[in-house]
């Protein structure tokens, strides 16, 4: 296992290597295996970014998110601004359902509201606003739709995260309840638990995900 000082390294150096961190702008701390990650970013696409990379780093336990996003010169939107830009990247969008989605913006944070059919409508929403200038935050409420949910969709998940070579997908296990779905079980990286937790939300009726995973990486 990593100790403190291996780990804040790599992360560093997991830094480095993504071109939208942005050089020593984030502070890394580490307390067995616990990454708290500070400082002032640009835009909140970067605050997203170094949360990703963290993820990457085999042996990350869990992240606490103590970054701020200030928009500064070029970077500054009113609120109006990034609504309407928001609006306006929905309406060309042949990805997400328009008429069902509602936008507020407040001090530069994004609250969506509506129902959608898919997460994965959702997740392209998200992917939408991040880069806009002048966001700091985004704060998704948005619903999906229940539709019927297939027999044995425990089964099915299983299989999809096996087929997906989600490499613990054996340790993995999958109940169900109506379409609420529970994953629990130990992984050894952040990134093998979001893998899951994606596979997981891509299954026909799920509605919402209950995220019991534990991350420990190995010795």
């Amino acid at each position: 296992m990593k100790t403190d000082s291996e780990l804040q390294s790599d992360i560093l150096e997991e830094f480095l290597w993504d071109p939208l961190v942005p050089e020593g702008k984030v502070g890394v701390a580490v307390s067995n295996g616990v990454v708290t990650l500070t400082g002032h970013l640009a835009t909140y696409a970067e605050k997203v970014a170094a949360e990703h990379a963290v993820a990457r780093v085999a042996g990350v336990k869990a992240v606490a998110l103590e970054m701020k996003v200030v928009p500064a010169g070029t970077h500054q939107r009113s609120d109006t601004e990034i609504a309407a830009a928001i609006e306006q990247a929905i309406e060309w969008s042949t990805l997400v359902s328009k008429e069902k989605i509602k936008v507020f913006v407040e001090n530069g944070w994004v609250n969506l509201e509506g129902e959608l059919n898919w997460d994965s409508e959702r997740q392209s929403l998200e992917r939408m606003i991040l880069p806009l200038k002048g966001v700091v935050g985004l704060i998704n409420h948005i619903v999906l739709k229940p539709i019927p949910v297939p027999e044995d969709l425990a089964g099915r998940i299983q299989k999809a995260l096996t087929r997906q070579a989600a490499r613990e997908a054996r340790h993995i296990d999958v109940s169900v309840n109506g379409s609420v779905v529970t994953l629990t079980g130990k992984l050894h990286s952040s990134a093998e638990k979001a893998a899951a937790v994606g596979t997981t939300w891509s299954s026909p009726g799920v509605t919402r995900v209950v995220d019991k995973l534990t991350v420990e990486p190995q010795a």
